[in-house]
């Protein structure tokens, strides 16, 4: 569908927009002139404190609500009357999905069910327009793993092999089919890992900054052979902006960082901005700590951007190095915001240590 985007100012309805990703897309929005319903249940990994910078904004509205909840979801569009929606809200963390699979299924299957739904029927009722647009967010974890060569492409088969990326697969394959049953007009998108300012202390990056803060061991799965690419979050706020607006209908577009690392070459990295910052006497890396391989974990993930660099003219705009230290410096300047998350379930334990295939 040869279709173009929305032009001009926006009202956007994101869901989980006070969460990680959320959140940045939230105050990038508003940065770009856009007005923002932010739609989030509050949950665990949420946090009011990520949005602060525009709370007092006129074209900032926040509504407390559980994409499970289709009557609430009724209401947030009846209310509202968004121009497009951002559907960002999920369960994320792979390990808490091996510990406790429904959770994800409920939420990013059963909830995104729930929100092309509501959206059909906000959109219906408004007569259809043509400039509406719902934005599904997803992650190249739907794609499985690679081996040490290639990258995923838009055209790449599903093969998703964690509770977590299964439900996203399923979310995707929603999304598709209520464009083409009913003709919603869907843009997708999927993204490598994320990293950045405000990020819930339970992913790699803030575990492993905050464990070396305190001087305990830094926990890397395996050996450390793993590979991802790295995609600053204000970088991947500025790209879903871009496909919301620019992106063509039933078009999907991989969103990577170019910055590829092992799991090692990252935590190494991270030790080496650390000990130039917040110095302990000796190297951080002596306190790095091979622990057990998760089940199922993906050997590599690698993004093919060209999609979105030619056709959207979008590509990131700082490199892993550049973003980490940013990232070091902003945790180091926020302990008032992380400090508190320490004391929620789950954070700084591991999770997802099930017995199973690949364990």
């Amino acid at each position: 569908m040869k279709i173009v985007g929305p032009k001009g100012r926006l009202k956007i309805l994101v869901t989980g927009g006070c969460g990680f990703i959320g959140s940045a897309v939230v105050r990038h929005a508003i940065r770009a002139g856009h007005a923002v319903v932010n739609l989030d249940a509050m949950t665990y990994a949420a946090d009011a404190r990520n949005v602060a910078e525009v709370t007092d904004s006129p074209d900032y509205a926040f509504v407390e609500a559980d994409i499970r909840d289709r009557t609430a979801l009724d209401a947030a569009f009846a209310a509202h009357a968004p121009d497009a929606v951002m559907h960002l809200a999920a369960e994320s963390h792979v390990d808490r999905s091996i510990d406790g699979p429904a959770a994800f299924i409920e939420t990013n299957v059963m909830g995104t069910f729930n929100m092309l739904e509501a959206a059909r029927t906000h959109w219906e009722r408004a007569g259809r327009p043509e400039a509406f647009r719902f934005h599904h967010v997803s992650t190249d974890e739907v794609f499985g793993s690679l081996g040490p060569t290639g990258q995923f492409t838009e055209d790449t088969p599903y093969d998703p092999r964690s509770p977590y990326s299964a439900s996203k697969a399923a979310s995707d394959h929603l999304a598709r089919a209520w464009l083409e049953t009913y003709g919603l007009p869907v843009v997708l998108s999927n993204c490598s890992n994320n990293y950045g300012p405000f990020h819930f202390p339970e992913k790699l990056i803030p575990v492993v900054i905050l464990k070396a803060l305190s001087g305990a061991p830094l926990p890397i799965y395996g050996d450390g052979s793993n590979v991802r690419d790295w995609l600053y979050v204000e970088d991947h706020a500025d790209a879903l902006l871009a496909v919301l607006q620019r992106g063509e209908i039933g078009r999907s577009y991989n969103i990577g960082g170019e910055n590829e690392r092992t799991n090692l070459e990252l935590v190494r990295t991270l030790c080496e901005i650390l000990d130039r910052l917040r110095p302990r006497g000796t190297p951080h890396t002596d306190l790095i700590e091979f622990v057990p391989d998760r089940p199922g974990h993906d050997a590599r993930y690698a993004i093919d951007p060209t999609r979105i660099r030619e056709e959207l003219g979008w590509r990131p705009s700082v490199t892993v190095e550049e973003g980490l230290e940013r990232t070091v410096r902003w945790y180091l300047d926020n302990e008032d915001w992380w400090r508190p998350l320490q004391q929620r379930q789950g954070v700084g334990v591991r999770l997802g240590t099930v017995e199973g295939p690949g364990a």
